[in-house]
């Protein structure tokens, strides 16, 4: 079966990379969020300071509140990938996708989603920033 969103595979159980980055960054419901509020999600810095200026209407729906911060995260994770070299998204054991490094340090950028979703901060830009100069 060939699934473009996947790519093709070498090997059967061996991942794809691309297809994987893929996936992960469609965040469907924080763009759905986000066009509505006339925010650009172009995968950049910029876009992520944007997201900070939002308006948290979500804060009184945990049903959305939960998927806005997965999404929230994974848009964090598909920026640093798309915009660090070196860095690359990892599937941990537990099946949660991490953000690493060049260096090997390894970003939980889903657990920062549900804070900023939850909270406000950290940032999204915040961290972007944080991670960029690591």
């Amino acid at each position: 079966m060939n699934i473009p969103f996947l790519g093709r595979r070498a090997k059967p159980g061996v991942p794809d990379p691309a297809g994987i980055a893929e996936l992960l960054a469609e965040c469907e419901l924080l763009r759905s969020l986000a066009s509505r509020e006339s925010v650009r999600l172009d995968d950049s810095a910029a876009s992520l300071e944007a997201l900070d200026q939002l308006v948290p209407r979500w804060r009184d729906d945990e049903e959305v509140l939960s998927w806005l911060g997965n999404d929230a995260g994974l848009y964090l994770g598909t920026v640093i990938v798309r915009t660090v070299p070196g860095a690359a998204w990892e599937i941990r054991s537990d099946g949660q996708p991490v953000v690493r490094l060049a260096s090997g340090r390894e970003f939980d950028v889903v657990d920062y989603g549900h804070e900023w979703a939850a909270n406000g901060v950290p940032e999204l830009s915040q961290l972007y920033a944080e991670v960029a100069e690591a």
